[in-house]
């Protein structure tokens, strides 16, 4: 059975909650990722997306460079431990319709991130395939 540390990515970039959203997006594009963890003094507070970006802000008409990370993050941290198996991921990942969780170790330190695109393509593509199925059906009260 493989294990989540086995397919997730480990070279993970981490936002500042009192980064500019602005800072953030150029460190999502150099990393080319879409997602940041958001870390204070040590441990995981949150998490901000290209997503949080654009609809907590952007589309708000905040102004990059003066709107925080903190102001957009998603408090609510939706993790895997490392040492569980990728069939646990996955299934997190399609009860939360999410496309990525956190990795923590057992002492809830962040350890990297797993995607559903690490479960395709180092997994098992058909679980990855039945859990985007499930991650990508409309939220009820959200429009596509």
């Amino acid at each position: 059975m493989q294990q989540v540390r086995e397919v997730m990515s480990q070279d993970v970039k981490i936002a500042s909650p009192k980064d500019s959203i602005e800072k953030a997006a150029k460190l999502m594009a150099e990393t080319n990722c879409g997602a940041l963890p958001v870390g204070e003094n040590g441990r995981l507070v949150g998490v901000v997306t290209d997503r949080d970006i654009t609809l907590r802000a952007v589309s708000k008409g905040r102004a990059p460079n003066r709107c925080i990370v903190r102001e957009v993050m998603s408090c609510r941290i939706k993790y895997v431990f490392e040492d569980e198996a990728t069939h646990v991921a996955a299934h997190n990942m399609s009860k939360l319709q999410v496309r990525r969780l956190m990795v923590l170790n057992r002492q809830k330190r962040l350890v990297g991130i797993v995607s559903l695109s690490d479960l395709a393509l180092k997994h098992d593509g058909p679980a990855a395939a039945s859990t985007l199925k499930q991650v990508s059906k409309p939220k009820p009260g959200r429009h596509l």
